[in-house]
């Protein structure tokens, strides 16, 4: 028997409630063009099990494998080595199967690997405190954002030029419900950032400043005049991560004295997985911990003396009374901040270093190489392990003719930035521990053979 739970009269009066006429008004906002009139007419119809299998198989073959080929991509999901004791320990039932723990002091298992999941992202980023995660990087950088407006009670947020596009497309997308004012810029091909814009940008109605550390096209900036500009005009910095392996090599952003740190933490025991789920990491000095969205996991003795695991502070909706909530965001990214915690654990900071020395060396070499190419030209002179290359034509076409001999060289900021002509011939290309000598040479050789 089918379960309806809302019977004619049921919507009726709900809709009366509201405001709406019917259900179509729901649906004002998204634009004609995205909505449906009717059934999808070239979707084939109903098959069999084995012949929908046989059919998805046959396609997935079509697709180029991240494993199987030379792979440079990056912008924010990298490929790295995720040793098979993070995916044994991850699928123990305990963990696979937890959710969020609605009675958090009799789950103590989950509660401290949050616990420690928080300790290794506050050491980091060199932060005070960390929460139990977020959904991904571009969510956590929004509700960044929001946390500066209700620490600063103003509207304006100064997003730097080298923010990843997709993280400013999320927050141009929340903003609109909050009517912050989203101060942005493309990016230029050229070795310095936009520190100067920033830093020109900043003024009374400032809530913070957003800089991506390292930035899309690679390039690392020393956060403290910026974090001390903001200050100056009592406005917040917050920084963007989205390589964490970056910070085994550089200084972190805490110890640049910024406010708020956030980040994608896709690169240490979490795949690529076609774009998801990744998890969201969140930092922020101890001062702020009570705006930070999310929950937050602490460490206490119980009656007996033991130690033990409590949810120290829970401030989303569903603990909460709703008006009182920092986020609506109802949970964490439970079983990717495991995988995260665990391969963490088994580097330690020595490995962590020694991971981060081994990307960076072989990002130099990879630069260096593809810069003999004749007409591509290194723009990024300052960076962990990802860098831009400017191509002699169009980049997009480029990255096409190259996979075509076998080779996925990079992402091409036409993609990103689509229409932007002065972006257009801009590859970034990133080298990760899985990228040998080999696959180096079989890129520029690529790269040679179609840009001759």
């Amino acid at each position: 028997m089918r379960y309806l739970p809302l019977t004619p009269s049921d919507r009726t009066a709900m809709l009366e409630r509201i405001g709406a006429a019917s259900i179509d008004d729901l649906f004002v906002d998204v634009p004609d063009e995205a909505r449906l009139d009717g059934p999808i007419h070239d979707l084939p119809g109903h098959a069999s099990e084995m012949a929908v299998e046989r059919h998805l198989s046959a396609l997935a073959r079509r697709n180029m494998v991240a494993g199987d080929v030379p792979f440079f991509l990056g912008c924010g999901a990298y490929r790295h080595h995720i040793p098979a004791s993070v995916d044994h320990l991850i699928q123990r039932g305990e963990f696979l199967t937890a959710y969020t723990p609605y009675q958090p002091e009799i789950a103590q298992g989950t509660l401290q690997m949050l616990f420690e999941f928080q300790s290794q992202v506050a050491r980091l980023f060199g932060t005070d405190v960390a929460n139990a995660s977020m959904y991904d990087g571009s969510t956590a950088c929004w509700e960044a954002i929001v946390m500066a407006r209700r620490i600063t009670k103003r509207g304006k947020a100064v997003l730097s030029a080298g923010l990843h596009p997709h993280y400013v497309s999320v927050c141009r997308t929340m903003a609109t419900f909050t009517g912050d004012v989203l101060d942005t810029a493309l990016p230029a091909l050229a070795a310095d950032t936009d520190a100067d814009r920033l830093l020109a940008a900043i003024d009374d109605d400032t809530s913070c400043v957003v800089v991506q550390y390292p930035d899309i096209l690679g390039r690392i900036a020393d956060l403290s005049a910026i974090a001390a500009a903001a200050h100056a005009k009592k406005a917040l910095l917050i920084a963007v991560v989205t390589e964490p392996v970056a910070l085994g090599a550089i200084t972190s952003p805490g110890e640049m004295d910024a406010d708020i740190v956030v980040g994608e933490g896709q690169s240490l025991g979490v795949g690529l997985q076609f774009g998801g789920p990744y998890v969201g990491l969140f930092g922020a000095k101890e001062k702020y911990v009570r705006q930070m969205p999310g929950r937050l996991c602490g460490e206490t003795l119980d009656a007996d003396g033991k130690r033990g695991f409590v949810l120290t502070l829970s401030t989303r909706e569903q603990h909460i009374r709703r008006e009182k909530a920092t986020s609506n965001i109802c949970t964490n990214s439970g079983l990717c901040a495991l995988a995260f915690s665990v391969h963490m654990t088994l580097l330690g900071e020595r490995g962590l270093r020694e991971l981060a020395m081994l990307n960076h060396l072989g990002a130099s070499a990879a630069a260096d190489r593809l810069a003999k190419v004749p007409g591509v030209e290194l723009v990024t002179d300052r960076f962990f392990n990802e860098f831009t290359l400017r191509l002699p034509r169009d980049a997009r076409s480029t990255v096409h003719a190259v996979a075509a001999r076998g080779v996925l060289p990079g992402v091409s900021l036409g993609r990103l930035y689509p229409g932007e002509e002065s972006l257009a011939n801009g590859l970034v290309v990133a080298v990760t521990e899985t990228t040998t000598p080999d696959d180096v040479e079989a890129l520029a050789t690529a790269l040679e053979e179609v840009l001759a």
